[in-house]
């Protein structure tokens, strides 16, 4: 018989959803299920450090957890780096700070509370921090940035910076974004895992395992055939639902147990 295993999609600073994810998988699977999570733990929600912690202590308590990193958990760790507020991927040119994106709730949830100005670049077109106005006053990107690396800890930068792209099993594969369907996984771009949409989501190329992936959020979970996408637009307000695999067989979890997610 074939092992479960469950997978959480975009939980995007969606705490209370995350615990009642967790909830659901133990009361199906127990306190030792495998669940893989599929990235983009941080940003538009209002606990994304709560999150993290969440996912970290699973992690000490020797959970069997696959972490994932999402485009989103890279914009946050590269802006505490060194202050990064864009990624090319971007194509609107809004800054990561910005609410659209979720950067201003993520640094919310460290205490770093204020207001964020913001002006439009002259070459390109796109947007650039003119100041943060918070309890220290007006403040550039560089002071705001040095904030975040005050107050976020060394230990969640850490994890998230070492998170991997990509986890498989004998009939799965489970990725953030997708893959390049015609190319294999050896030789895939780490930014098309993080990002792709576009060769991805209307390809009908079956890969020989299920993909199982987030990224492209929905109104729901759905199953392509090919691939399943588990980001249910937990970031807009959408419940967060976990689903279980036994094989290539999914189901949805929820208060009344078990839905199979199909075609």
């Amino acid at each position: 018989m074939t092992e479960p295993v469950y997978a959480i999609g975009d939980v995007h600073g969606q705490k209370i959803m995350l615990d009642r994810a967790l909830a659901l998988i133990h009361a199906d699977g127990g306190a030792d299920a495998q669940i893989v999570f599929l990235g983009d733990y941080v940003d538009r929600g209002p606990e994304s450090q709560g999150v993290i912690e969440t996912l970290i202590a699973g992690q000490d308590a020797g959970r069997p957890w696959t972490y994932l990193m999402g485009n989103h958990d890279r914009m946050f760790a590269q802006f505490v780096r060194d202050g990064t507020e864009h990624d090319p991927r971007i194509r609107s040119g809004i800054s990561w700070l910005n609410r659209r994106l979720g950067g201003e709730a993520t640094l919310r949830s460290y205490h770093i509370c204020g207001v964020m100005h913001f002006v439009t670049k002259k070459r390109g077109g796109g947007e650039q921090l003119a100041h943060f106005e918070g309890d220290a006053g007006w403040i550039d990107l560089h002071e705001l940035a040095a904030l975040a690396r005050k107050a976020v800890p060394a230990s969640h930068l850490d994890f998230i910076e070492n998170l991997p792209l990509t986890y498989q099993t004998d009939d799965l594969i489970f990725v953030h974004a997708g893959l390049r369907m015609e190319l294999p996984l050896e030789w895939q771009d780490p930014e098309d895992l993080l990002w792709i949409r576009d060769g991805f989501l209307e390809s009908q190329i079956d890969y020989g395992r299920l993909i199982v992936h987030g990224h492209t959020a929905l109104d729901h979970p759905q199953h392509y055939g090919n691939r399943v996408n588990l980001d249910g637009g937990a970031g807009y307000g959408n419940p967060l639902i976990p689903a279980v695999f036994e094989g290539r067989e999914c189901w949805l979890l929820t208060d009344q147990g078990r839905m199979p997610l199909t075609r």
